[in-house]
């Protein structure tokens, strides 16, 4: 009994460039076990092809007329969550890279790429497996590679603990916090205790200190 042959790749073109998809079309076209079931010259034209025809994979380009393809990307994969989006764009700036990928963009590809490299892309999309061009990559790890800021040691202040440190800021006394906020002096002390340990300095005064330094102080 013969095998029934495995169903082709469903591709989708996104592009505002009638050469570029002509292009494309033309070379996936040579390729076994992939079919091109559409064209797109603008976002909205693609979003309303991919409820249509349900691809398997979306080659999108990035910058469009209209709608780009980090918002057409965002959408299109709302309404057809199944398919796969790959980028194909002649940009690496970050202003574009980053938003697309949080889009929901599978791959990023450049079209300065191979027709083997995007066949092989639009292969490993089908998979469940993402291509980023290399350049990509490397952008994208340098970034989880940055130092993350800092953590200022007021963060960690409760909402109380703030409005303690703020009537502290403002000259009050402990009674005159008390007053303020309608507590004990004890609980007023216990406040004050914490805040100094939070913040890492020894007494009320440079507690205030800090508080005007950071733009705590009201």
């Amino acid at each position: 009994m013969e095998e029934q042959a495995e169903e082709s790749i469903k591709v989708l073109l996104v592009d505002d460039h009638e050469m570029v998809r002509i292009g494309l079309a033309a070379v996936l076209g040579t390729e076994d076990g992939i079919e091109v079931v559409g064209e797109a010259s603008n976002g909205t034209d693609g979003i309303r092809l991919a409820q249509e025809y349900k691809p398997d994979v979306v080659l999108m380009d990035l910058v469009m007329d209209g709608m780009d393809g980090i918002e057409t990307t965002r959408r299109l994969l709302q309404l057809v969550p199944d398919c796969r989006v790959i980028v194909l764009t002649s940009y690496l700036d970050d202003e574009k890279m980053y938003p697309v990928i949080e889009a929901g963009a599978f791959s990023y590809l450049l079209k300065t790429s191979r027709a083997t490299e995007i066949a092989a892309a639009i292969r490993a999309a089908a998979r469940g497996q993402s291509i980023l061009e290399s350049q990509v990559a490397s952008k994208i790890m340098n970034r989880f590679r940055q130092p993350k800021p800092a953590h200022a040691p007021h963060e960690d202040l409760t909402d109380r603990e703030m409005e303690v440190l703020q009537l502290i800021a403002g000259g009050k006394s402990n009674q005159e916090v008390a007053d303020a906020l309608f507590i004990g002096i004890k609980t007023v002390k216990f406040h004050v205790t914490n805040i100094l340990a939070k913040l890492g300095v020894d007494d009320r005064t440079q507690a205030a200190i800090y508080a005007h330094k950071h733009g705590l102080a009201q």
